[in-house]
């Protein structure tokens, strides 16, 4: 199993859609359902990461006279 922190979006999320389905499924004994909802935990939390990250590359918020407004990302995050 690899290591939470060295996966993809996409590859981070099939894996927990597939946790969720087996822990559903209610057939795991009681001491590997705890390890996969640890592991969905933390699964869950690297794809919130990604997530903010890749809406922090596409925009920015800025505050205008006008009002709050947003603008693309130019900087390093």
């Amino acid at each position: 199993m690899k290591e939470v922190a060295t996966l993809s979006f996409e590859h981070a999320l099939s894996e927990l859609e597939s946790l969720v389905r087996k822990l559903e499924e209610g057939n795991m004994p009681l001491e590997d359902a705890v390890k996969a909802y640890e592991r969905g935990i933390a699964l869950k939390n690297h794809c919130d990461q990604k997530l903010k990250t890749a809406q922090l590359k596409i925009e920015e918020v800025m505050v205008t006279p006008e009002g709050p407004q947003t603008k693309p990302f130019e900087g390093d995050i």
